[in-house]
């Protein structure tokens, strides 16, 4: 079976005092062309999958790193901050406490990391083209590519609202000063609907999961992701109807044992849809900058043990509530550290003991964050930075979906899509259910995968929840991040800033 294999290439950034240099990458001249080497367009598309990886959250850009689980978990109620008052990440207490500013570091390194990512997709699809490769072949490339930036623009609108639709490779610097494509916000509107052309063609170009490599976006991904977006627009036929199609492509299933999901045997599963590779599915030791790092437990008070992290994002009082007693989904989602003064320790599935809460720095972790050192199979072991699939689609997404728009519309039957969810949990089936019961389940079947805070938003109930949660969350503000000023002064001020802000 063949794995991906993520590569990494050289280009030649160009930069103009009045374009965001995110937009300007161009190849370098002189070398190979899809024209002449027809394995460039696959290793072109190889290139933006590995974008997926970009987590440098303080410099060059972050796309799945420390920031992107700071404003789509430790920024929801079903997170807190961590780590420790004084830290001194100001980022991401700011994001936390909803005092950010439009000078936010992480707010910014989440536009310039996903724009790179846009751009090298972009420019894969410019040099697939002119590919001396079969037509089916390339448009099964442009779809993977177009599922892709679909994904990463699905991102952006989430965090920023409407945002630049750069959907072309510029041809030199003055060409992007000119274009005012490249140097001005386009609307919410705009944005989704560039998304969805995107993603129906992947979804018409791509075969289903049996029939693709693995780790590759295929019809089911593009299904599902398709879906999720029509979900939050409120589309409800389509979303339905989408949902439908991958339940009876009898493609997927539930993995039987809710925790083995977030293990490395639980990679590319029966339930995956679509995930980052990372680790020994794509040959090598690579991983997303940090993010097992800064969700690591990490040590405090009597110390003296092998510290897993920095302590950041951990589960809240209000999750662990929220959850029903003997659901099986809440040992497998939340690491308890021992608190019983009887310095019993806390066993992990791999039989690593973390110490008492006289060592440790706070009471709960991130289970799902988890890699084992023992366990898993790592190119290097000895770091604590180690590689960890992440999950962006699972099936019971679509189950979920499925219910929402059933209930909407008053088709199909939600409450069996639901059960069938809740039975793998160790739940006994609800005769009947309301879209509480849906919302409910989402947020419990997700805990801790980055879609709570979206979630919230979509469902007009941000602001209520995070002002009971104790945030400084401001209606009509808070909803979206700041556009960064530094892209607001690199587009000469045609960017125009977010409301509030």
């Amino acid at each position: 079976m063949k794995k991906i294999f993520y590569s990494i290439f050289l280009f030649i950034t160009v930069v103009s005092s009045s374009c965001s240099d995110q937009f300007l990458d161009v190849p370098v001249q002189g070398g190979p062309t899809t024209s002449s080497d027809p394995k460039l367009a696959e290793r072109l598309v190889t290139g933006v999958y590995n974008s997926m990886l970009q987590g440098d959250s303080w410099g060059n850009g972050d796309v799945h790193g420390f920031a992107f689980l700071t404003v789509t978990s430790i920024i929801s109620d079903d997170a807190d901050k961590g780590s420790t008052a004084g830290d001194q990440q100001i980022p991401v207490g700011d994001i936390d406490n909803f005092t950010l500013t439009p000078s936010n570091r992480f707010a910014e390194t989440l536009w310039s990391g996903h724009y790179k990512a846009i751009g090298a997709a972009n420019k894969a699809l410019e040099a697939l083209e002119t590919a001396s490769i079969s037509e089916e072949e390339k448009n099964k490339l442009k779809g993977e590519v177009r599922f892709l930036r679909g994904y990463f623009y699905f991102n952006l609108v989430r965090m920023y609202g409407g945002v630049p639709l750069v959907l072309r490779v510029p041809r030199d610097a003055a060409d992007a000063n000119s274009d005012l494509a490249f140097q001005t916000r386009a609307t919410e509107e705009q944005v989704y609907t560039s998304i969805k052309s995107d993603l129906t063609f992947a979804y018409e170009n791509l075969k289903v999961k049996s029939q693709s490599l693995v780790g590759h976006a295929n019809k089911g991904a593009a299904g599902a992701l398709l879906a999720k977006v029509h979900m939050y627009l409120k589309e409800w036929q389509p979303a339905f109807d989408l949902t439908k199609e991958i339940i009876e492509s009898n493609q997927y299933q539930l993995v039987e044992d809710y925790a083995t999901i977030w293990r490395q045997a639980g990679d590319n599963s029966s339930e995956s849809i679509f995930e980052i590779q990372t680790g020994e599915f794509n040959n090598a030791n690579l991983n997303i900058n940090n993010y097992t790092t800064a969700q690591g437990v990490r040590v405090g008070g009597k110390g003296g043990w092998d510290d897993l992290g920095w302590g950041f994002n951990n589960p809240s009082t209000s999750l662990i509530a929220a959850y029903e007693p003997d659901d099986l989904r809440k040992n497998a989602t939340i690491i308890f550290v021992d608190n019983s003064g009887e310095h019993h320790g806390t066993i992990l599935w791999d039989g690593f003991r973390i110490p008492s809460s006289d060592s440790v720095q706070n009471l709960y972790y991130n289970y799902k964050a988890y890699a084992s050192n023992s366990k898993e199979n790592y190119a290097d072991p000895g770091t604590k930075d180690l590689p960890k699939n992440i999950k962006i689609l699972r099936y019971a997404e679509v189950l979920l979906i499925n219910a929402e728009a059933g209930l909407e519309l008053g088709q199909g039957d939600p409450t069996a899509r639901v059960n069938e969810v809740r039975e793998r949990a160790g739940l006994d089936d609800l005769g009947s259910v309301d879209i509480d019961d849906v919302w409910q389940e989402r947020r419990i079947e997700f805990a801790m995968e980055h879609d709570r805070f979206w979630d919230l938003v979509r469902q007009g109930r941000a602001a209520e929840v995070m002002q009971a949660a104790g945030k400084n969350f401001v209606a009509g503000k808070h909803e979206r991040l700041p556009i960064p000023i530094s892209q607001i002064l690199l587009s000469g001020n045609k960017l125009k800033q977010n409301d509030q802000y």
